[in-house]
């Protein structure tokens, strides 16, 4: 935690967001929000910015922000995921506002992360093509300077909230390297909705046909804020998955002390409680996990590097939650495995969640390449 926040103060901070949440994101509101066109709430979005400063936690206050770090936005992000809240609060706090902390150019930060605090603007980064993958080499999405500027050609798949962002932080090649690119929302480009497994976490193919865009940052240097933005984008997402994963747990308990068999509650049972002990487990890791790349990333002293802490919990975070969320249906029985149940969400969130930066297979590779292997 920062200097100045005790854990009293992290603690309120948690209770105040879960108590907002439970009022504004229980399952009814969920279920509602996944079948709207937009697939969040633009009132609770408002609320969030007007009632609680979530959008401005973390970002910078000369720039609108409260200047608190990762470990208080963590205690945010935990919450989100203990209620699947539909909202572009990851698209745009943390990979939009990251990458523009990390371009280190003044004038686009003073042009958009006002917007952002202020709980205005929704913004999102464009960097996977066609293949899913989260990288900056070999991009087919060019930017080409022109007489009137610059222009994007290509397509961007799998942008989250790309399809309602207000702005876009594009990657694309130039003759100088990888450059990102801040692109208006109504600048004249195409987006198309994707249909996903995880209905509460929408996701976008944008397609550019000689759109204009400013380029942020230097031209050619979008490689380090791309790894910079992973870093801190797979750190937020573990802690998403710590909420959803107690979230399931706290589920299963529950479910096991209340439903009777055989004129006994199943968590009597030792296949049940040999199940609950084992999720229990992997939610006490995973925040583990959680809480230490935040605070690496925070900067706290002793904390390991940022890097290598963030790539750990990305790992055991998303292992846990598929774990836990599977195990969560189980002890359910049937009733888990209904559309009525919200068991099903759980399981579609920790499974969007775990490709969302490109799968098991990319995040083990990122971890040895952050280990130096």
């Amino acid at each position: 935690m920062s200097e100045t926040t005790t854990q009293s103060e992290l603690d309120e901070l948690r209770g105040s967001v879960r108590e907002f949440l439970a009022a504004k994101s229980g399952e009814q509101q969920v279920r509602r929000l996944m079948e709207s066109e937009g697939g969040y709430d633009d009132t609770v979005w408002r609320q969030m910015t007007e009632q609680l400063g979530l959008q401005s936690l973390a970002l910078p206050t000369e720039h609108g922000g409260d200047g608190y770090g990762f470990v208080e936005l963590r205690v945010v992000l935990e919450e989100m995921g203990r209620t699947l809240l539909p909202s572009p609060f990851l698209s745009t706090v943390v990979l939009a506002g990251s990458a523009l902390m990390a371009s280190g150019d003044a004038a686009a930060q003073a042009a958009h992360l006002p917007g952002i605090a202020g709980g205005k603007t929704t913004a999102t980064l464009a960097v996977a093509e066609a293949d899913g993958a989260w990288r900056t080499d070999g991009l087919a999405t060019e930017a080409v300077r022109t007489d009137a500027g610059w222009r994007l050609r290509g397509e961007k798949c799998f942008v989250l909230d790309g399809a309602t962002a207000d702005l876009l932080l594009v990657v694309a090649r130039t003759v100088a390297g990888p450059g990102l690119f801040a692109v208006t929302g109504d600048a004249g480009l195409t987006r198309t909705p994707l249909r996903t497994l995880d209905p509460t976490r929408r996701l976008a193919r944008l397609t550019f046909t000689d759109t204009p865009a400013v380029p942020v940052g230097r031209t050619g240097s979008a490689g380090p804020i791309v790894d910079r933005v992973l870093d801190l984008a797979t750190a937020a997402l573990a802690a998403e998955q710590v909420g959803g994963a107690r979230a399931c747990l706290e589920a299963s308990v529950a479910y096991a002390r209340e439903r009777v068999q055989f004129g006994r509650p199943i968590g009597s049972f030792q296949a049940v409680k040999h199940r609950c002990a084992d999720m229990f487990t992997r939610v006490q890791l995973a925040a583990s996990a959680a809480a230490e790349a935040a605070n690496a990333i925070a900067g706290v002293e002793g904390a390991p590097p940022a890097g290598v802490a963030a790539a750990v919990a990305h790992v055991v975070c998303s292992e846990a939650f598929m774990f836990v969320a599977a195990e969560n249906i189980q002890v359910h029985g049937g009733i888990g495995f209904t559309w009525e149940h919200p068991a099903h969400l759980y399981f579609r969130r920790a499974k969007s969640s775990q490709l969302l930066f490109g799968g098991p297979a990319v995040y083990h590779e990122r971890l040895l390449d952050r280990m130096g292997v």
